[in-house]
């Protein structure tokens, strides 16, 4: 996977997930274009790309609006000339509770990161694909686009829609070299899953975090790493006929019957 000479753009790129592929696109050739809507974590991943020898730039952005889309894209144009890989990762989980409680502007704000922020990167990134003749999308989906559950109304509802989108868009740009699929990640040791287990047990998140581990063939959460591997191995000729899918990381526990609260990131 030699991403020499190659693009790679990332939203959501100062997280766990976003950080750990912008480092693992840039070891490999790429420069990146690092997004997210807090400029201390994003420009802390630009540090570290630099640390380790690579070449990013930071552009921040909050990916609900049209505006900040067109800009990042915009930024990355500018300075590499094209965009060859897009990780249209930023996403955020938003509350734990039951669907009859659930916040009205919690559902919105989740709906609008989840949901529209995707759409808009691939409103604004594919017009620049279709332009150079070719490129890869990857989408941030979730086992939660695979399975329900309960308490996570609206995250789960934009997972499964960004399955759908991805479907839609990788049938729109297929007959013209850009390929689009998704990425289904389980739960992952960053942020994200501290955050859910201290909302779906307060007293004892640790206790949620064994449980998940014990229902999972493997035994444990996936590592940030290995969902950045997964998203470049997608971004590669190695994975050159492949568009509208998705690719299930979640150490065997959607095999074995998962359910939504598997959540990642």
């Amino acid at each position: 996977m030699n991403f020499t000479g190659k693009v790679a753009l990332v939203t959501g790129g100062g997280g766990g997930i976003g950080r750990a592929t912008c480092l693992a696109f840039a070891a490999r050739g790429a420069k990146v274009v690092v997004v997210d809507f807090d400029p201390q974590i994003g420009e802390d991943t630009v540090s570290a790309v630099h640390a380790a020898g690579g070449d990013a730039r930071f552009v921040q952005a909050d990916v609900t609006k049209s505006a900040d889309v067109r800009n990042y894209v915009k930024a990355a144009v500018n300075a590499y000339g094209r965009i060859d890989c897009f990780f249209n990762n930023a996403g955020i989980e938003g509350k734990v509770m039951p669907t009859q409680e659930y916040d009205e502007d919690v559902f919105d704000a989740v709906i609008a990161v989840n949901l529209k922020g995707v759409f808009l990167g691939l409103r604004h990134v594919l017009p620049v694909m279709l332009q150079q003749g070719g490129g890869t999308v990857v989408n941030t989906a979730s086992v939660a686009g695979l399975f329900g559950g309960p308490g996570m109304p609206a995250y789960v509802a934009s997972k499964h829609a960004v399955l759908g989108l991805t479907k839609v868009a990788s049938a729109d740009v297929a007959s013209q070299g850009v390929r689009v699929n998704a990425v289904c990640p389980g739960p992952v040791e960053t942020r994200m899953m501290r955050s859910l287990e201290a909302q779906r047990n307060p007293n004892d998140p640790g206790a949620i975090a064994d449980a998940m581990r014990a229902g999972m063939p493997t035994g444990r959460y996936t590592m940030p790493e290995e969902i950045a591997n997964t998203v470049l191995f997608l971004c590669s000729d190695l994975s050159g006929n492949m568009t509208g899918t998705q690719v299930v990381v979640d150490g065997g526990r959607s095999g074995s019957g998962g359910s939504v609260s598997n959540i990642r990131r």
